[in-house]
C-alpha cells in the first residue's frame, strides 16, 4: 500500500489572516448562531418574537432534532 506524505510543499506560502479582520466575522457569526438557537429553542409562543405558528412549524424537526421538545 502506497503511503501519502503530508509534509507541505517547499515555498508554497501559508496564507496569514490578522484577528483585526477576523474578529468582525467572527462576532457577526456569534450573534447569527445565538440568533438561531433561539429560535429553535426558545421561540414557542410564550416568549415569542413573531406571532402565530408559523415560525414554529417552520423550525419543528429541526428542534426536535436538537432534543428541544415542544409539546
Amino acid at each position: 500500500m502506497s503511503q501519502v506524505s503530508a509534509a507541505p510543499v517547499a515555498g508554497a506560502p501559508v496564507p496569514t489572516v490578522p484577528v483585526a479582520q477576523l474578529a468582525p466575522w467572527a462576532l457577526f457569526l456569534g450573534l447569527l448562531a445565538t440568533l438561531v438557537l433561539f429560535f429553535v429553542s426558545t421561540d414557542q409562543g410564550a416568549v415569542s418574537v413573531f406571532s402565530g405558528t408559523a415560525l414554529h412549524e417552520f423550525v419543528h424537526d429541526g428542534r426536535h432534532l436538537l432534543g428541544f421538545p415542544c409539546h
